[in-house]
């Protein structure tokens, strides 16, 4: 074991030549000069081992004694000291978040915890060192002392107050890695940072962002560290069992129901989303059981339901679903629009619009009507002492204002779609432009076969080969064969045939909802745009084994013009399902959710991946709550407002059993499987684009590469020899968990990535915090502006195309316009639709975009700080090229009369509906 010896010198780090030990008193003892010397850092020292010096480096330290004992060794971190025996003052300065609108009632509550305070019931703090106790066999600990100052103290501007507790330590405390913290007072408070000044060193920061429990609510003291990052292998002896008590403290039991105040993380299947004991028409499958497979989400430990024991009780309105403290949305956010408005809109704002509606089932008349909307709103019916309700709701968007007792008006803001050309919506080239630029960039696939193949079963399904024919298409080619088109890269196709057959059947059964499987092909012109040639549209065999595939083209008679206009209507809704469940809710708030989750019971806190990762992770689980409450429920939104009704999320799950896969999450590998790109060396991405002007992969490549060069950086600072990744337990565990527990279903899955090496960690988490960030982005931000006008992109179909031996043809013949608009989704259900989307789209004032950290200190070391500065420059120039870009006129996806640019994926934003915006994480 090491001692150390009470002299003092100064004397210079380096590696000394070994010279001849002496023995002592039966024990060998060895100069300072036989074996390398230890520099330990001003800040932070860590282990003896974190510092090799190489002579340019001067430190006050003493002789190491090393005594070989057949004892077993303990291991002490030596620190700069000085006589022992002597005592030093030192202080920690809290920084505590007061609520940023106090009503009566939290002014008596504050002032009655400032005579708490007074008295004795306190807030108190124990600094921990970073070197051991040889009596504990734990870090050295600091007598309690009280935060004191909550009666004196002012709230500042930014709702902050600091408070300061005084501590003695002796002169070889060490230096505080930890604090634990007790909350002696009756609520929790909110704990911004804590800095620790009086040690020979620059004052220590501990952040802290985080609910400090009630001592009532729960006994346990909260651990705080410092921002000094440590991989498992390199934590300091003193704080080695907090950070286990930390990790095994968020892992829980997995029993019991899960309090408002807990942090603690866990997984549940989807066994919430019906509600069987209100309505048997509520009743959901359970997805992530033996029979559907899913991702997992947080587990909340609510009571089953009476009619169901396998699943979950409903959690009603207004009252919220459990997910860890620090996960929950902070008062900043929601008092702004994107949270606390959200949960307006879904508890208040959606039941007026269905007051409003005498019938439900009302159409749209003519298009006049739709205009009505943004022209002079829709009047909403409210209760008695409900119109404060709707103004604090906030909505960017919409704007409302009183009418009279019981009224209020709502008055949409036009859509980007039609604010420039309300007309572009009617046009094949805007249809296939938004297959590139639009909402959902991601399906459009090239055609590698022809004819095409379903993969579905045909003794199910009817024959697998599309009615397609080359004659449908040739004429379209301007002048190619089938054959040469394909070859020279020219046909695309939309589809969604395999996703829709399958339900079909259950959803045309259902009231006001008809739906096709869809095959839609294009034709690349010689602009780079693509251009709609062929529409097939299928539903399956009959009993009698018919098959109906129908084939459209755009024609040019007025009868085939309506008739295609119809059909690429049917493929429009199909596309916002398979977009809303599949792209959006799936591959990113759903599929993260587990990351999230296994991160927390993982990964300490100061694990430098951890605070890699921990920005984007903010307000996803508590954001993915609200959803499973309101939107995605029996009942909910996302089954009120599109195609597939109470089969939403089976939908769903088929997507995620049938081609949801991780390594294809990655941006190339996800161009390269749909045939979007393929591999040039020579090219800066090592990709060469199939349409050049392709606006989400082009824009979405810069900042793919952008973040794969940060992560690579800031890997290679910690994980520098071939082994340690591999041999870091809390990293190997994270993964692990994350592919057995949360992705269950798909733990024996081929294709997940292994970690072994630092390339290996870099590209996993390349792609985790690309679906947070990019990916999210460009399939959230859009949904207003392009789905904001029903007819551009209905959610809804509600009639099947009628043939001329069917009772509607003749009223499709005699006013095809009110046919075509009798299709489309109600008045109730558009702008119900127009609300949710309007709030989905919609940036809080607080964002936090990437390339950006509202902690600036969130890390001590500084080549990570560095290479986040490099980064963030990098970012800013990805911004300017999106916008040289979108003035480029020879892009034709991006510019030209009327076209809106593609902004989706510039990473900054004001607040509200911008259409633009990279976020950090998924928070809406």
């Amino acid at each position: 074991m090491l001692t150390r010896v009470t002299n003092m010198e100064q004397v210079q780090c380096s590696i000394a030549n070994v010279r001849s030990s002496m023995l002592l008193s039966g024990h060998r003892m060895l100069t300072r000069s036989t074996a390398r010397e230890f520099c330990f850092p001003a800040k932070f020292p860590g282990r003896q081992s974190s510092c090799w010096n190489d002579g340019s480096c001067r430190r006050r330290i003493g002789p190491i004694c090393a005594v070989i004992s057949d004892k077993p060794a303990t291991t002490n971190t030596v620190t700069p000291s000085v006589e022992r025996g002597a005592m030093i003052n030192v202080k920690a300065v809290a920084t505590i978040r007061k609520k940023l609108k106090e009503g009566m009632k939290d002014k008596i509550e504050n002032q009655w915890v400032s005579l708490l305070d007074v008295i004795g019931q306190n807030v108190l703090l124990e600094l921990v060192s970073v070197d051991i106790d040889p009596e504990t066999s734990s870090g050295k600990r600091s007598k309690e002392s009280a935060l004191k100052g909550w009666l004196l103290q002012t709230t500042r501007e930014d709702n902050m107050m600091e408070c300061t507790a005084n501590f003695t330590v002796s002169t070889d405390f060490g230096w505080p890695g930890a604090i634990l913290v007790t909350n002696d007072h009756d609520k929790e408070i909110f704990l911004e940072s804590i800095v620790v000044e009086g040690f020979d060193s620059e004052p220590i920061y501990f952040p802290c962002h985080s609910w400090v429990h009630s001592k009532k609510d729960n006994p346990e003291k909260r651990i705080f560290f410092s921002n000094q990052p440590y991989l498992p292998s390199k934590t300091p002896d003193g704080l080695e069992d907090l950070r286990q008590k930390d990790l095994t403290d968020k892992r829980g039991d997995g029993k019991g129901e899960r309090k408002q105040w807990d942090r603690i993380y866990d997984y549940a299947t989807y066994n919430d989303l019906g509600n069987a004991d209100k309505s048997e028409d509520l009743a959901r499958p359970i997805l992530g059981d033996s029979d559907i497979s899913y991702p997992r989400r947080c587990r909340t430990g609510r009571p089953p339901m009476k009619t169901d024991p396998s699943a979950e009780s409903s959690q009603e309105k207004p009252t919220t679903i459990y997910v860890p403290r620090d996960e929950a949305f902070e008062e900043i956010k929601k008092s702004t629009f994107s949270a606390g408005a959200l949960k307006g809109l879904f508890h208040n704002l959606v039941p007026s619009l269905i007051a409003s509606f005498s019938n439900p089932n009302y159409e749209f008349g003519c298009f006049s009507d739709i205009d009505r909307l943004y022209r002079e709103g829709q009047i909403l019916k409210i209760g008695p002492h409900r119109h404060d309700i709707f103004e604090n709701l906030m909505l960017p968007k919409i704007m409302s204002k009183v009418l009279k007792t019981g009224e209020e008006l709502l008055r949409y803001e036009i859509p980007s779609i039609i604010s420039r050309d309300r007309f572009a919506w009617l046009r094949d080239n805007e249809f296939g432009r938004q297959t590139l630029a639009g909402v959902n960039p991601v399906n459009i696939e090239r055609l590698k076969e022809f004819p095409i193949l379903s993969k579905l079963d045909p003794a199910i399904y009817g024959s697998p080969e599309s009615a397609i024919k080359s004659e449908h298409v040739e004429g379209e080619l301007n002048g190619m064969s089938v054959e040469q088109a394909l070859e020279e890269e020219r046909l695309f196709i939309l589809d969604y045939h395999d996703a829709y057959m399958p339900f079909v059947t259950k959803i045309n059964s259902l009231k006001g909802r008809k739906v096709y499987a869809s095959r839609t092909i294009f034709f690349l012109t010689p602009r780079d745009t693509l251009k709609p040639i062929v529409i097939e549209l299928s539903l399956p065999p009959t009993v009698t084994g018919a098959e109906s595939k129908q084939i459209f083209t755009h024609g040019h008679d007025a009868t085939s013009y309506w008739l295609w206009k119809l059909a690429k209507s049917h493929v429009c809704a199909n596309d916002a399902g398979f977009h809303q469940l599949v792209n959006h809710w799936l591959r990113t708030h759903a599929c993260m959710e587990p990351y999230i989750i296994a991160a927390n019971r993982q990964l300490s806190c100061m694990h430098p991946i951890f605070k890699l990762l921990q920005p984007h992770l903010r307000y996803t689980m508590e954001i993915n709550a609200l959803a499973r409450q309101s939107l995605i429920n029996g009942g909910g939104v996302i089954e009120s407002c599109f195609t597939p009704d109470k089969y939403s999320m089976e939908l769903s799950a088929s997507a995620y059993d049938r081609i949801w896969r991780f390594d294809r999450e990655a941006l190339p590998a996800d161009l390269l499987a749909r045939g979007m790109a393929v591999e040039d060396p020579s090219q800066p991405h090592g990709l060469r684009l199939v349409i050049k002007d392709y606006p989400y992969a082009a824009d979405g490549l810069l900042i793919w590469s952008a973040i794969k060069e940060w992560v690579e950086d800031y890997v290679s600072i910690y994980y520098s020899d071939s082994n340690s990744v591999q041999t870091d337990i809390e990293l190997q565990a994270w993964w692990d968990e994350t592919i057995n527990k949360g992705h269950y279903d798909k733990k024996n899955a081929s294709w997940w990535p292994k970690l072994e090496t630092k390339e290996d960690l870099a590209g996993i988490l390349t792609t985790i915090i690309w679906v947070a960030s990019g990916l999210h982005a460009a399939l959230n931000f859009g949904q207003y502006p392009y789905g904001g006008y029903v007819p551009n992109r209905p959610c809804i179909m509600r009639k099947l195309i009628p043939n001329e031996t069917g009772p509607e043809y003749k009223s499709f013949l005699s006013n095809p316009q009110n046919f075509f608009l009798s299709s489309m989704p109600t008045q109730l259900q558009a702008t119900k639709t127009m609300a949710v989307v309007d709030t989905l789209s919609t940036h809080s004032p607080d964002e936090e975009y990437l390339g950006e950290r509202h902690e600036t200190k969130w890390t001590n070391d500084g080549r990570a700080l560095e290479a986040f500065q490099s980064f963030s420059a990098t970012i800013q120039e990805v911004e300017e090229i999106i916008h040289q870009r979108n003035e480029d006129l020879s892009n034709k996806n991006r510019n030209g009369a009327g076209v809106l640019p593609y902004e989706l994926l510039l990473p900054t934003s004001g607040p509200g509906v911008t259409g633009r915006g990279i976020p950090n994480s998924i928070s809406i």
